[in-house]
């Protein structure tokens, strides 16, 4: 396969793609500050066990929730399957929604499901693979101070980056996890004592979710930078085998270093879609020179 034909189908590929690839590379780059912001977790002392439980027992007496979301950057509590709003950990009162917050879980929807639909998300990750592999498949560049040479340079000095993003984001999808071992044993717990058994070995500031996934009642605890999984046993909290490529897509395996190294791979990535469009627009409005036995200009070559 010839570098022409490569090139063709470089183009078309992220210019089919270009819509739906944009929304992912932009709510990833929302998404790559999520550790960064949540992994400080909530102040010392604002809420143990027991703050926690009678704020459940309050805004959920019937004890319908299936769940818990701790936003620590707005000290709020959302219970999850009750449709009640965020509750301030401070006050223990219905608060006012936070706008990080807000972000962070619109940009977290928009990510997984594009237009209400996870298969354009899956197919979009494909198609940004397969852009990769073209560029790779192509050759190495010649930079130059142009905008192409930007383009190429900047995809070629950060494609292991590149790369792992959507192999990563494609192991998500299709419930990869490359961890080893039997998983521990389900138990299904009330909520409010799910929070107590967290408590018995962990510190519930650090907590950012306890929700059913998968059948499994399990915790989400930020421990030594790292955002861990836990499930509930007849043990007690057990920690579940680590799902490397969801750590590595959502950047959760060493907050501040994984988070920049996100933050880097998105920009890179919205720069190589922005300046992929605008060289193939600016070569579609390019003209050639008149024609001297005509007289009408001739439009440049298409793609």
């Amino acid at each position: 396969m010839n570098n022409v034909l490569l090139l063709k189908l470089h183009r078309w590929t992220s210019l089919v793609f270009a819509l739906p690839l944009l929304a992912v590379i932009v709510t990833g780059l929302i998404l790559s500050l999520e550790p960064m912001l949540q992994s400080r977790g909530l102040p010392a002392g604002m809420i143990d066990a027991a703050r926690l439980t009678e704020l459940i027992q309050r805004h959920d007496p019937d004890g319908k929730a299936r769940g818990l979301a701790i936003n620590a950057t707005g000290q709020q509590m959302r219970l999850l399957g009750v449709g009640t709003g965020p509750i301030d950990l401070a006050t223990g009162e219905a608060a006012a929604s936070d706008p990080t917050g807000d972000l962070l879980l619109w940009a977290r929807r928009t990510h997984e499901r594009l237009l209400g639909s996870e298969w354009l998300v899956i197919a979009s990750t494909i198609a940004l693979t397969m852009l990769m592999a073209i560029g790779v498949l192509m050759g190495l560049p010649r930079l130059r101070n142009s905008v192409a040479g930007w383009h190429k340079g900047a995809a070629w000095f950060t494609l292991p980056l590149l790369v792992l993003s959507p192999l990563t984001g494609l192991c998500i999808a299709f419930g990869l996890t490359f961890s080893s071992g039997p998983p521990p044993a389900r138990l299904t717990v009330k909520l409010t004592d799910a929070v107590e058994r967290v408590a018995q070995s962990h510190d519930v500031s650090r907590l950012t979710m306890i929700a059913n996934r998968g059948g499994r009642m399990i915790a989400r605890i930020y421990q030594d930078g790292e955002l861990r999984a836990y499930t509930f046993t007849p043990d007690g909290v057990t920690p579940l085998p680590r799902n490397w490529p969801r750590l590595l897509h959502e950047g959760n395996w060493s907050t501040w270093l994984s988070g920049t190294l996100n933050v880097v791979t998105s920009v890179v990535l919205l720069g190589l879609l922005i300046t992929g469009v605008w060289l193939w627009t600016r070569r579609k409005l390019r003209r050639r020179p008149p024609s001297r036995h005509s007289g009408v200009p001739a439009v440049a070559a298409s793609l």
